[in-house]
């Protein structure tokens, strides 16, 4: 599961949202994509210790795997993600 913690008045997560978007349908069938606001997902945020966003954090078996905090290249992304689901 790949989870990006966002904020709609963020512009560096508005510039990934079709990074994302592109993502998550590459990814259809083979791992979930989750985006949580964190105005609205305070708990949420707190818990994964989120500081800065976008934050992308990669959990297999609900343990964290990856995390990357900033914009990143969709390839990059897609390649981070794929490689915890072979």
């Amino acid at each position: 599961m790949l989870v990006e913690f966002y904020a709609s008045w963020c512009p560096h997560c508005q510039q990934m949202m079709p990074v994302v978007a592109q993502v998550k349908e590459l990814l259809q069938g083979r791992a979930g994509v989750l985006q949580l606001d964190v105005d609205k997902n305070e708990q949420a945020s707190d818990y994964a210790s989120v500081g800065s966003i976008p934050t992308f954090i990669l959990y297999v078996d609900g343990t964290e795997q990856w995390r990357h905090t900033g914009e990143i290249d969709g390839e990059a992304l897609l390649s981070k993600v794929e490689s915890f689901t072979r």
